[in-house]
């Protein structure tokens, strides 16, 4: 058999060391060593070789428009909704379409292959970055999985228009239905906005994604809502809530009720490490809250987490730069995750975790599956967080899409190497 790619000698994420065929844009073989013919060979010789990085929570029709109309400049969550209700209006379709591009380019040199965005369905000016964004995913559908969510982000109830503009974006081909209870105008309105939201995800058939409970108020519990929706409607293993910071600040006893509720409805948890931690208790003095959900505690319940990126350069975060193991880095410390069991569950949540909770059936290292992989300057996961490693090359649907070569950084010290690199075993 020929194959139009080999993988060779890469060293997969549970430390196999094998050869990867590629023929058709599916992986065709894994195996110890193909001697086949091969149009292309990539050497991934003491590589980790791994499924693409994922994002399963980001905002693309706001990213790379920090500054415009101006900066957010307490840096808290409430502003940065604030200049988002100003840059709107200001910012055209072909514009949020160019910035989205942009990043895309962005991802797809840093082994970001899939990407969930959420996209305000508020009102007329937030369906401009539908029309952007739906025409992205279409550009760039040959090398990134593109799921939108439709995204009320000026509240369900609280914004007028909302309702109307959330369905007609789910008419126009949205895959997922957002919302945003901690928002609404009363705890009720939030209640009921879960309900209905479910209700529609269920009629439709689609998933659900919800900004729930980001919050440093204990008292923010519309997860709770979302797991008893989830159950009465069916939904088991297509919800998941994101960022459900409040859970940082609740009752310890109550969170011992929450989380297998959470587990039992089988809801999907995304916490953003990057932008939780800038933006959660900006209200403390100290002790200053970490703002992060309780990421142990779910994985013991058997609840499945993926790390989210959020924002990059945009009204809430001045920062980023579409890398997944930054996330993953940054989640890892602030949740305390530090044994090597733990850190590999770290790897997974911007990889094969975050791909299941989007339901990318298609994905993952093996025969039949879509042959979009990652080769990371890297021996393993452990390593590859540690160094945010290099991406070597970047495979999309059997096709080479970004390289890069090796660099160690030249030293001029008497007595001492002249080059390193930064692995353990060098």
């Amino acid at each position: 058999m020929s194959f139009d790619l080999i993988v060779k000698g890469g060293t997969l994420p549970d430390g196999t060391v094998a050869d990867i065929g590629v023929a058709n844009g599916l992986i065709a073989a894994i195996e110890p060593s193909l001697s086949a013919d091969a149009g292309e060979i990539v050497d991934a010789t003491n590589d980790l070789v791994a499924p693409p990085l994922v994002d399963p929570h980001f905002h693309m029709d706001a990213t790379l428009s920090y500054g415009t109309p101006r900066i957010n400049g307490s840096g808290t969550l409430l502003e940065g909704i604030s200049l988002w209700g100003e840059l709107k209006p200001i910012q055209s379709e072909e514009t949020i379409e160019a910035r989205a591009l942009s990043y895309c380019d962005w991802a797809a040199s840093m082994g970001l292959l899939a990407i969930r965005t959420h996209v305000d369905t508020s009102d007329e000016d937030g369906l401009k970055g539908v029309r952007a964004l739906l025409s992205v995913r279409d550009k760039i559908k040959d090398y990134i999985d593109l799921q939108l969510v439709a995204f009320p982000q000026d509240g369900f109830y609280r914004s007028p228009t909302a309702k109307d503009c959330t369905i007609k974006a789910l008419d126009m081909g949205v895959d997922v239905v957002g919302g945003i209870p901690h928002f609404e105008r009363t705890m009720d309105d939030g209640r009921r906005s879960v309900t209905e939201l479910c209700e529609i995800a269920a009629e439709r058939g689609l998933l659900v994604d919800m900004h729930c409970d980001e919050s440093d108020d204990p008292m923010s519990r519309h997860i709770e809502q979302l797991a008893y929706e989830t159950q009465r409607l069916g939904l088991q293993g297509r919800v998941a809530g994101s960022h459900l910071t409040s859970m940082h600040s609740m009752d310890n006893y109550y969170v011992s009720k929450l989380l297998p509720l959470i587990a039992e409805a089988q809801v999907s948890a995304i916490p953003n490490p990057l932008i939780n931690i800038m933006l959660q208790g900006r209200h403390d003095t100290y002790p200053k809250r970490r703002g992060q959900t309780r990421v142990p505690e779910m994985l013991a319940h058997g609840i499945r987490v993926g790390f989210g990126q959020d924002c990059v350069l945009d009204p809430w975060y001045s920062l980023g730069t579409a890398d997944m193991l930054d996330v993953a880095f940054m989640g890892l410390h602030v949740a305390q995750m530090s044994s090597p069991s733990d850190m590999r569950h770290c790897f997974e949540m911007v990889t094969t975790q975050s791909a299941a909770i989007m339901g990318l059936d298609d994905y993952g290292l093996a025969v039949g599956k879509k042959a979009s992989m990652v080769v990371l300057d890297a021996r393993n996961p452990i390593e590859a967080i540690r160094l945010r490693a290099d991406r070597l090359f970047v495979i999309a649907k059997g096709k080479v899409i970004a390289r890069r070569p090796k660099r160690d950084m030249a030293l001029n010290l008497p007595g001492r190497p002249s080059s390193i690199n930064r692995r353990h075993d060098a």
